[in-house]
Protein backbone atom coordinates (compact mmCIF):
# COMPACT_ATOMS: atom_id res chain seq x y z
CA UNK A 1 0.00 0.00 0.00
CA UNK A 2 1.51 3.04 -0.94
CA UNK A 3 2.55 5.52 1.82
CA UNK A 4 3.75 2.71 4.45
CA UNK A 5 7.21 3.11 5.77
CA UNK A 6 9.11 0.12 4.50
CA UNK A 7 8.10 2.27 0.96
CA UNK A 8 10.86 4.89 1.84
CA UNK A 9 14.50 4.62 1.37
CA UNK A 10 16.69 6.69 3.25
CA UNK A 11 20.39 6.85 2.30
CA UNK A 12 23.25 8.99 4.60
CA UNK A 13 26.09 9.75 2.46
CA UNK A 14 28.50 7.62 4.11
CA UNK A 15 25.78 4.25 3.41
CA UNK A 16 26.73 5.24 -0.37
CA UNK A 17 27.93 1.92 -1.11
CA UNK A 18 30.00 2.88 -4.49
CA UNK A 19 31.30 -0.13 -6.29
CA UNK A 20 34.13 -0.45 -8.95
CA UNK A 21 33.51 -2.41 -11.75
CA UNK A 22 37.17 -2.36 -13.08
CA UNK A 23 40.26 -0.41 -13.01
CA UNK A 24 39.11 1.65 -16.10
CA UNK A 25 36.10 3.05 -14.81
CA UNK A 26 35.01 4.97 -12.08
CA UNK A 27 33.87 4.04 -8.85
CA UNK A 28 29.51 3.67 -9.23
CA UNK A 29 26.68 3.48 -6.60
CA UNK A 30 23.12 2.31 -7.58
CA UNK A 31 20.73 4.69 -5.30
CA UNK A 32 17.52 3.37 -6.94
CA UNK A 33 16.02 1.38 -9.69
CA UNK A 34 18.24 -0.57 -11.90
CA UNK A 35 20.06 0.96 -15.29
CA UNK A 36 20.04 -2.21 -17.11
CA UNK A 37 16.25 -2.38 -16.45
CA UNK A 38 13.44 -0.67 -17.79
CA UNK A 39 12.60 2.02 -15.20
CA UNK A 40 13.76 4.86 -13.62
CA UNK A 41 17.04 4.74 -11.64
CA UNK A 42 19.26 7.11 -9.55
CA UNK A 43 22.86 6.50 -9.36
CA UNK A 44 25.71 8.01 -8.28
CA UNK A 45 29.03 8.28 -9.75
CA UNK A 46 32.49 9.13 -7.64
CA UNK A 47 35.68 10.66 -10.04
CA UNK A 48 39.23 10.67 -7.93
CA UNK A 49 41.07 13.01 -8.60
CA UNK A 50 42.36 13.07 -11.96
CA UNK A 51 40.39 10.38 -13.37
CA UNK A 52 37.73 11.00 -16.59
CA UNK A 53 35.94 9.11 -18.96
CA UNK A 54 36.77 9.57 -22.92
CA UNK A 55 34.32 10.32 -25.40
CA UNK A 56 31.03 7.88 -25.34
CA UNK A 57 27.55 8.76 -25.75
CA UNK A 58 24.41 6.85 -23.56
CA UNK A 59 21.49 5.46 -25.09
CA UNK A 60 18.69 7.29 -22.82
CA UNK A 61 18.36 10.61 -21.26
CA UNK A 62 20.28 11.47 -18.30
CA UNK A 63 20.17 14.39 -15.74
CA UNK A 64 23.04 14.89 -13.82
CA UNK A 65 23.71 17.00 -10.30
CA UNK A 66 26.88 17.70 -8.84
CA UNK A 67 26.54 16.21 -5.57
CA UNK A 68 30.70 17.21 -4.48
CA UNK A 69 33.80 18.60 -6.03
CA UNK A 70 34.15 20.04 -9.14
CA UNK A 71 33.18 18.29 -12.12
CA UNK A 72 34.66 18.62 -15.59
CA UNK A 73 32.71 18.17 -18.90
CA UNK A 74 33.45 18.29 -22.49
CA UNK A 75 31.52 17.64 -26.07
CA UNK A 76 32.09 16.69 -28.58
CA UNK A 77 33.98 13.38 -30.33
CA UNK A 78 37.50 14.56 -29.30
CA UNK A 79 39.00 15.28 -26.03
CA UNK A 80 40.15 18.34 -25.91
CA UNK A 81 40.95 19.12 -21.87
CA UNK A 82 41.34 22.80 -22.55
CA UNK A 83 37.23 22.78 -23.76
CA UNK A 84 36.52 20.88 -20.10
CA UNK A 85 33.55 22.89 -18.72
CA UNK A 86 34.13 23.08 -14.60
CA UNK A 87 30.58 22.47 -12.71
CA UNK A 88 30.99 23.07 -9.04
CA UNK A 89 28.71 21.20 -6.41
CA UNK A 90 25.17 21.86 -7.33
CA UNK A 91 25.39 22.63 -10.79
CA UNK A 92 23.32 20.50 -13.33
CA UNK A 93 23.92 19.07 -16.90
CA UNK A 94 21.47 17.44 -19.12
CA UNK A 95 23.08 14.68 -21.55
CA UNK A 96 20.42 14.02 -24.78
CA UNK A 97 20.56 10.61 -25.73
CA UNK A 98 23.22 9.94 -28.65
CA UNK A 99 25.04 13.16 -28.12
CA UNK A 100 29.07 12.28 -27.48
CA UNK A 101 30.25 13.66 -24.13
CA UNK A 102 33.65 13.28 -21.88
CA UNK A 103 33.92 14.12 -17.88
CA UNK A 104 36.21 13.73 -14.78
CA UNK A 105 37.66 15.55 -11.87
CA UNK A 106 40.79 17.72 -11.77
CA UNK A 107 42.59 17.78 -8.91
CA UNK A 108 39.95 16.76 -6.68
CA UNK A 109 37.20 14.00 -5.98
CA UNK A 110 34.21 14.53 -7.81
CA UNK A 111 30.60 13.31 -7.05
CA UNK A 112 27.59 13.14 -9.37
CA UNK A 113 24.09 12.05 -9.30
CA UNK A 114 22.52 10.76 -12.32
CA UNK A 115 19.04 9.99 -13.36
CA UNK A 116 17.75 8.31 -16.37
CA UNK A 117 15.56 6.07 -17.91
CA UNK A 118 16.74 2.36 -17.86
CA UNK A 119 17.72 0.39 -19.93
CA UNK A 120 20.52 2.42 -21.12
CA UNK A 121 23.52 1.38 -22.94
CA UNK A 122 26.99 3.04 -23.02
CA UNK A 123 29.12 3.67 -26.11
CA UNK A 124 32.53 4.29 -26.56
CA UNK A 125 33.28 6.72 -29.36
CA UNK A 126 36.37 6.96 -31.47
CA UNK A 127 39.94 6.76 -30.44
CA UNK A 128 40.24 6.60 -26.68
CA UNK A 129 42.29 9.45 -26.40
CA UNK A 130 43.74 9.70 -23.18
CA UNK A 131 43.89 6.64 -21.15
CA UNK A 132 41.05 6.94 -18.05
CA UNK A 133 42.90 8.17 -14.87
CA UNK A 134 44.82 10.63 -16.58
CA UNK A 135 43.96 13.91 -17.09
CA UNK A 136 45.79 17.36 -17.21
CA UNK A 137 45.15 19.83 -13.89
CA UNK A 138 42.29 21.36 -16.11
CA UNK A 139 42.00 25.16 -15.92
CA UNK A 140 40.72 27.08 -12.49
CA UNK A 141 37.17 28.21 -11.89
CA UNK A 142 37.29 31.94 -12.28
Amino acid sequence: MAGQPDAFIRITPEQVAFMSANDAQPDQAVLFGDPSKPGMYVIRVKFPPGTHSNPHHHSQDRHVTVIKGIWWMGVGDKLDFKKAVPMKAGSYAFHPAGAVHWDGAGDEEAIVQIIGMGPVDTVQVGAAGEPPGYWPTPKRIQ
